[in-house]
């Protein structure tokens, strides 16, 4: 790589930052803000330094490693390519298709060529058995848009540079830079959301990183979000405050809110939520007379018992106080690459409950089986029991509920494959562990992230460093692997035209891919003074062809098309690679009723699955309020679940993997500063430093996610050094929001003491 500065975007959380990186003789000398990128504005959080630690990490792995009686042995690429083909065709042969299982983790969504290759992969490998960090995460959401608006990714995204109101329930911009909202230097826009009039509400069980910048604060009881905000849907219906707006010509079933919102009136709600019932009115009623205004759920909200009708319900009160597709409100980003729009052309808008796994009978979502199952199907035989993992860039371990059930899973297979550049808390487990090249070894497009954006922009980064001679991209050991399941598969030999396709596919690679579809998209190429030409044949086929034909789809999204007319044209790999900045797409506009996929063309803001879901909010409703101490998660802004933890510069300082616990609770435990406290469920238990904290409300403890790296046999030194404990040792995988399958990560309870060792010392 030449000298000089070079531009990138970070790929280490959602939020896009543009990076400005200083090369010196092949080392990276210093990274800063990139003050031109048209999202970021030179903002970069703390993680963004990390790129450099992370490149020359000497614990990331640069070959092929297969578990030995000897310890681990370096293999060369053909020959662990071939073993690990083979052991998984034949447990298929033996066993069936079912009976390999596989789980991509959270770094899957920031690599273009990786969300490439995985499809042809997922395909070759033919199990059903497929898991994913969706169920742990943001499946409320990808439900919710589906059910409500026909597309899995059809995301209302809050329109945060232009608002006047931000309520802000369960999540924690500051510190993750938004989540489902890309939204870098958070702290930044909110300056200047406050600098024009406008205001900040934030309702957690934490008074957060963001609750310490809002302008009001109140605490919620974990769990108990559904109950607020149906009280608060209540409370529109029964002040006359429902004007969903322009939006009012393509709802349908208002009343069936109106009808199901009854039984939940504010003072209903108030003993179990924490909030009194004049509160909850104010907060509804600023909502509804805000004209620019936009309420925003994330974690807290979606993984925990009720995250299924939480999320839902988020989107229906932005809805029915006018703030869909509003400037100000909520509205969907258009990115220069559409996903939604390709995928609805291809008939791959999303699907879910189609099929149910095979020990819990728990609901698929778009082919994927919750993450809190994975144990089961590996443990409990019969037909269709798990014998073969595969991994790819995930550390379940850590990241997914009773971690030390999946441990015991893990161990007990017939052979596993990670796809991963470190010997991490699951990797470890695995038979062979195929390590792909770095983030700056490869080039960067954000297909995922651009879809969230509070910005339409478009940054394409060429690859920093030229990777090791004898190294793969992950798209290349997974197009690698696939083309060897197939030839397996038809005994060794592939007809000569799948073939050549297959060696196409490899040579070609990930970003000429990317090429065609930037120029095929919305801001692809003109054609100048042919364009008059082209629009009226454009014009009749989308007069004529059925909504659902795929050459209606595509006229749909060709920058030939009338629709476009107004936006930046000329976009391409080419452009892309001249404006290594990147490129100002322009402020989110609104596109409904056009951008709806729904089979009649309206919103459908009372899916039954949920109507029928609220016979379990209702038994919440009537039940006494439990008196245990719940549990619920936290992040900090130098970390990002578990894969950040080997940077020294990130892990440094002050102990974050805490006991934090209300003065109030930390007397009732018998526990004071400098003690530590062991924390327990059925799952398992902890041991954790205390900090007590009025930050928590009365009743709930608090640990960090992404941590306990203090298992043997991994290969992480900093992380190790730095090991903390996993809050996911102690949370269930038998609790789940049973709507949507989704892990209920937030809210369980658990119990809290004192330490063993320090009860002795102290007796001493």
């Amino acid at each position: 790589m030449d000298n000089g500065t070079h531009y990138r975007t970070c790929h280490l959380c959602e939020a896009m930052c543009g990076v400005a990186i200083e090369v010196r003789n092949g080392q990276i000398e210093s990274i800063k803000g990139d003050d031109d990128d048209p999202l970021s504005r030179g903002h970069i959080c703390p993680k963004a330094v990390a790129l450099k630690d992370l490149h020359e990490d000497p614990d990331r792995l640069r070959k092929p490693i297969r578990r030995t009686p000897d310890g681990w042995q370096e293999m060369e690429w053909d020959e662990a390519l071939d073993l690990v083909a083979s052991r998984l065709h034949r447990i298929r042969q033996e066993q069936g298709r079912n009976a390999t299982g596989v789980y991509l983790g959270n770094p899957n969504v920031h690599n273009h060529g990786a969300l490439v290759a995985n499809l042809p992969f997922l395909r070759a490998l033919g199990t059903q058995n497929r898991f994913s960090a969706t169920s742990n995460d943001q499946l409320p959401h990808m439900l919710a848009s589906l059910e409500m608006f026909g597309h899995q990714l059809m995301f209302p995204i809050p329109d945060i540079d232009r608002t006047q109101l931000f309520i802000c329930i369960g999540a924690n911009p500051m510190a993750s830079n938004g989540s489902l909202m890309t939204v870098p230097d958070f702290r930044g826009r909110l300056k200047a959301l406050q600098q024009r009039g406008g205001k900040m509400v934030v309702i957690d069980p934490r008074r957060t990183e963001t609750a310490a910048v809002a302008d009001d604060f109140h605490f919620i009881r974990p769990g108990t979000d559904a109950l607020l905000l149906m009280a608060m849907v209540n409370t529109l219906f029964d002040e006359g405050l429902v004007n969903p707006g322009h939006a009012d010509a393509w709802l349908k079933d208002i009343d069936l809110l109106r009808l199901a919102s009854l039984p939940y009136r504010p003072e209903a709600v108030s003993e179990h939520t924490g909030l009194d019932a004049d509160t909850i009115r104010e907060l509804t009623r600023a909502l509804a007379t805000t004209r620019k205004a936009a309420i925003y759920g994330r974690i807290g909200t979606s993984t925990q018992a009720h995250g299924g009708v939480a999320t839902w319900l988020i989107y229906v009160l932005n809805i029915l106080t006018g703030k869909l597709d509003a400037t100000g409100g909520v509205m969907f980003t258009q990115p220069a690459i559409d996903l939604v729009a390709l995928g609805a052309m291809s008939g791959q808008q999303g699907h879910f409950d189609r099929r149910r796994s095979r020990v819990r009978q728990l609901p698929e979502f778009g082919g994927e089986y919750p993450a809190s199952t994975m144990a089961d199907e590996m443990l409990n035989p019969g037909e269709g029991q798990i014998r073969a993992f595969v991994t790819i860039a995930g550390n379940p371990v850590l990241s997914s509920p009773n971690g030390g059930r999946l441990e015991e899973a893990f161990a007990g297979l017939e052979f596993m494959v990670s796809v991963d550049y470190y010997l991490n808390e699951t990797t470890r487990h695995a038979d062979v562990i195929l390590p792909p090249t770095a983030a700056l070894e490869r080039s960067h497009y954000d297909l995922i992230f651009n879809l969230f954006s509070v910005r339409n922009t478009a940054k394409y980064s060429e690859a920093l460093f030229e990777p090791e001679a004898d190294s793969r991209h992950d798209w290349q050991i997974l197009l690698e692997l696939a083309h060897r399941l197939e030839k397996l598969r038809k005994g060794g030999r592939l007809p000569l035209r799948s073939e050549l396709g297959w060696r196409a596919l490899k040579e070609l690679g990930p970003d000429p891919i990317l090429d065609l579809l930037l120029r095929s998209g919305p801001y692809g190429q003109d054609i100048g003074p042919v364009r008059t030409l082209a629009e009226p044949a454009i014009d009749l086929i989308m007069d004529i062809l059925p909504s659902r034909h795929p050459l209606r789809g595509l006229a749909a999204l060709s920058p030939l098309n009338r629709r476009w007319q107004a936006i930046p044209k000329g976009l391409s790999l080419h452009t892309l690679k001249a404006s290594p900045n990147g490129v100002d797409l322009g402020p989110l506009q609104p596109c409904l009723p056009q951008r709806l996929y729904t089979r009649d063309g309206l919103v459908n803001l009372a899916p039954r699955r949920y109507l029928h879901d609220l016979d379990r909010l209702y038994e919440r409703l009537i039940r006494p309020r439990s008196k245990d101490l719940l549990l619920i998660g936290r992040r900090h802004v130098r970390s990002n679940n578990s894969w950040m933890h080997n940077s020294r510069r990130l892990v440094k300082g002050k102990d974050r993997c805490t006991l934090m616990i209300h003065p109030k609770d930390a007397s009732r435990c018998g526990l004071k500063p400098g003690d530590s406290a062991e924390i327990s469920s059925p799952a398992g238990r902890v041991v954790l430093p205390v900090e007590i904290t009025e930050d928590l409300m009365p009743g709930v403890v608090s640990i960090p996610h992404g941590w306990g790296h203090n298992r043997e046999g991994t290969g992480q030194t900093v992380a190790a050094a730095h090991a903390g404990a996993s809050i996911n040792d102690v949370v269930r995988d038998d609790q789940i929001d049973t709507l949507s399958g989704t892990s209920a990560l937030n809210g369980q309870s658990v119990k809290v003491r004192l330490w063993r060792a320090e009860r002795i010392r102290k007796r001493a």
